[in-house]
């Protein structure tokens, strides 16, 4: 099992929604990453649109594709862009 240190978390916003919950999502430095959502996401009906602002988990060995950990909420979006 991976351990934790091997895991990279950055912030980036949903461009486009795929089959099977997947989404690909442009990150702060402008690259697109494939990203799927997190079991306590699915569990939790957390819902995820075009424009959110998402945090993502990568790992170090595959910088392409992530899960999606965490939505940020509006105001807290807001306050990203500033």
């Amino acid at each position: 099992m991976p351990k934790q240190e091997d895991k990279i978390e950055v912030d980036g916003v949903v461009v486009e929604a795929l089959p099977n919950t997947q989404f690909m999502v442009e990150l702060e430095n402008g690259h697109r990453v494939l990203a799927y959502l997190s079991g306590k996401m699915r569990k939790f009906y957390i819902r995820i649109a075009l424009g959110d602002k998402v945090r993502i988990e990568m790992s170090s060995y595959d910088m392409t594709r992530g899960r999606i950990i965490f939505r940020h909420r509006d105001q807290l979006a807001n306050q990203i862009e500033e």
